[in-house]
């Protein structure tokens, strides 16, 4: 599993090159497409279907997010990890709702995103470190702890969430635990009650503290 197609879709020329530049130590790596917008993003992806898209939430024409859930629903192979100056925990919240696989912080560009490509590449979740700290120190009061539950999760519910937290549909976790869709939409449901949780960054956040993914 070496070969590895990426796009890159940020308005910026200089930071088009220098995500060029990081990913280069990997010669079997390649950087098969370009965007300097939304629309175009689109358009190409569509065309290309890389593995991996790399794009900024703000781009003209038609945004990240937006490119994020049209992909998500038109090339479901294709990994989206969201690389961008926001780090607020809503633009995170809407771009993992949206399906992006990763979300990191240009910022921690430089040291992580060699990481991040690995991590999203194998359909796992991806958090730079900046956005993981942000998480973990929510004083959100969704952020509950195992000890506080009146209904513990079973194991087979902890080992749904992760891969749920990690980023997984529904239909891949029902693929992954050999159950069918209805009983994975069950446990998806009896784990949100449990929690009393509603959105994927909640229950990123409660698997993260729980320690039940590591990010």
């Amino acid at each position: 599993m070496n070969g590895l197609r990426i796009f890159l879709a940020d308005d910026h020329s200089l930071v088009r090159r220098g995500i060029r530049s990081l990913l280069g130590v990997h010669s079997e790596w390649e950087v098969c497409g370009e965007a300097t917008d939304g629309k175009e993003a689109l358009e190409k992806v569509n065309q290309l279907n890389p593995d991996v898209l790399i794009l900024d939430i703000n781009m003209p024409e038609l945004n990240g997010l937006e490119v994020t859930r049209r992909v998500h629903r038109m090339c479901p192979k294709v990994e989206v990890l969201v690389l961008t100056v926001q780090d607020s925990e809503q633009a995170m919240k809407q771009a993992l709702e949206a399906g992006a696989r990763g979300y990191m912080l240009k910022s921690d560009a430089g040291n992580e995103l060699l990481a991040a490509v690995e991590t999203v590449r194998r359909h796992h979740l991806f958090l730079s470190s900046q956005t993981s700290r942000m998480l973990r120190e929510s004083s959100a009061p969704q952020a509950k702890n195992d000890a506080t539950l009146k209904q513990p999760l079973s194991p087979r519910e902890r080992q749904f969430l992760q891969l749920l937290a990690e980023g997984r549909s529904t239909k891949e976790i029902a693929t992954a635990l050999e159950i069918t869709i209805k009983t994975a939409e069950t446990h998806r449901a009896n784990i949100m009650r449990k929690l009393d949780l509603h959105h994927i960054t909640e229950l990123v956040r409660y698997a993260i503290r729980n320690q039940i993914v590591q990010v």
